[in-house]
């Protein structure tokens, strides 16, 4: 078995050679899709002539894209996944991949096809309004479908994974979105518009240690230790295709003790004094009934209440950043904060509360000056005074 690469018009070919058709007479030749690059279609005719020279043929299946997507692969990530993944695994492949490429064979699948793809939600993919998807969002879609070709690879039904080949958008490239934070006076102002509500002390835990929306939600009474004043994040509340479930938090980083100030425990003591007794693990901010309040809900009881008021338009998950801003503001170490936020590493703080850092920056240089003029010490000699003498008799 042996192969080469033959260029034909933009794309390069894969052409192996496989002998005599004994029918004809004739010499038989598979051509293979390579892509625009050069490289690409060699390293494929490599591994098509290492499979056949392994007994590994070529599969010769006529399933599309969308069939290989929604009806065989889909289904086996439902026990891999957590539910929120694998809805998000769903949504993106029923919305911007099987629409568009859906109806492609999948074995003739080509790394231009993934390009356009991606070209194509980069100008128009949202759905919901005129507008192109965020780099981010695309290059979600792009690991989506590498996942997916890569098992096809590995079950026989493609001999390469195109979406190597395929260039998505790189988010080094991308701006990171502004992050949107309330100042104190702000933040204030917020929290005395709810105080009369019954999710008051909900909305008070999220703006007091930047816990997530899920995690707050999710919050079972024997999760608290008053008495301590911490608290412990084990699980969030989340929706899957509106539906809610309760799941673990995202991360090992995620599950976490917060400490908690005097004011905060005082609210959680009045709201458990309060509600409907519950079980110990009952959630702390539930329906009348027990069961979890729906994420969505919270969220727009969130904007309503910022609607009629005098601050600047945030969201939800904004309340986390208020926190993390308020308190790196304050002088907080940054390792602090990213372990109260259960961040990942203070690097990644760091990276998403960059804004933040030009202030700190000043009074960093501001103190720097204090240290030098307040600084009464008597400088040290020369390095010269300091050098030891020379022996004796050693004079040249």
């Amino acid at each position: 078995m042996r192969g080469y690469v033959v260029k034909k018009g933009k794309q390069y070919y894969a052409v192996i050679y496989e002998g005599i058709d004994p029918g004809t007479g004739r010499e038989r030749r598979r051509w293979v899709p390579g892509g625009p690059r050069r490289s690409d279609a060699e390293r494929l005719v490599t591994d098509l002539v290492r499979r056949s020279n392994d007994g590994l043929h070529a599969p010769r299946d006529s399933i599309t894209v969308g069939e290989y997507l929604i009806d065989r692969w889909l289904p086996l990530q439902r026990t891999q996944l957590r539910p929120s993944t694998f809805d998000s695994y769903r949504r993106n492949l029923e919305l911007h991949v099987v629409p568009r490429i859906g109806r492609l064979q999948l074995q003739k699948l080509r790394p231009d096809d993934l390009d356009a793809l991606y070209v194509a939600l980069l100008a128009e993919g949202r759905k919901d309004r005129p507008g192109g998807l965020s780099p981010k969002s695309v290059r979600s879609v792009h690991l989506i479908l590498h996942k997916a070709l890569k098992d096809a690879v590995r079950k026989g039904l493609l001999t390469r994974n195109v979406a190597d080949a395929a260039d998505a958008p790189r988010l080094g490239a991308a701006r990171r979105p502004d992050v949107k934070a309330w100042a104190a006076p702000e933040l204030r102002l917020f929290l005395d518009a709810m105080k009369t509500h019954q999710l008051y002390a909900a909305f008070h835990l999220a703006a007091f240690t930047g816990m997530r929306r899920g995690e707050v939600l999710g919050l079972r009474t024997n999760d608290l230790d008053l008495a301590q004043a911490r608290l412990s994040v084990k699980q969030a509340v989340i929706s899957v295709a509106y539906e809610v479930q309760v799941s673990d938090v995202k991360t090992g980083s995620a599950r976490r003790t917060v400490d908690l100030d005097p004011t905060t425990v005082a609210t959680l003591r009045s709201h458990l004094r309060k509600r409907r007794a519950t079980s110990a693990d009952g959630l702390v901010f539930s329906r009348p009934d027990g069961s979890p309040i729906h994420p969505d809900l919270f969220s727009q009881i969130f904007d309503r209440t910022v609607a009629k008021l005098t601050v600047p338009k945030i969201s939800l998950h904004d309340l986390r950043h208020t926190h993390a801003t308020l308190l790196l503001k304050a002088g907080v170490p940054v390792k602090v904060v990213s372990e109260r936020l259960g961040h990942a590493s203070p690097a990644f703080t760091m990276t998403v509360y960059q804004h933040v850092i030009p202030g700190m920056q000043a009074e960093a240089a501001a103190t720097f000056l204090r240290v030098l003029e307040d600084d009464d010490e008597p400088a040290r000699p020369p390095a010269d005074d300091l050098s030891p003498p020379e022996p004796p008799g050693l004079g040249l």
